[in-house]
């Protein structure tokens, strides 16, 4: 399926390397919830003082039926670790929301076969 997506990057100069890396996280998220409804990726160099360097801060705001899951990641040097990272975190929290399929049913199995016994 394909997520609706709007990325936004602040203080950085635009890429198409990060914008395809971006895209390509996102569209693993479809892995772990069927019903994304849309995903808002900002990724940003805060305004700060020389002395401190170059932080990334990353945020992702997914929004899938009756949940909005919103994650941020800064202070990383490295713009595709902090990406990683929030990627990774929003992949955990969408597992939470909605359980696999699999775990989902198992425990019904048992009250099936149970129903199908009785009845026969």
């Amino acid at each position: 399926m394909l997520i609706p997506l709007q990325i936004t990057l602040r203080n950085i100069a635009r890429s198409d390397a990060v914008e395809a890396s971006i895209r390509r996280r996102v569209a693993k998220l479809d892995r772990y919830h069927r019903r994304i409804v849309s995903c808002r990726v900002v990724v940003e160099i805060p305004s700060r003082h020389k002395q401190q360097g170059k932080e990334f801060v990353v945020r992702l705001d997914i929004k899938v039926p009756g949940n909005e899951i919103v994650v941020t990641h800064d202070h990383h040097v490295d713009l595709y670790t902090a990406l990683q990272e929030a990627f990774h975190a929003a992949q955990r929290r969408l597992e939470a929301v909605s359980p696999p399929i699999a775990r989902r049913y198992a425990g019904n199995r048992g009250k099936r076969l149970a129903q199908a016994a009785a009845e026969s």
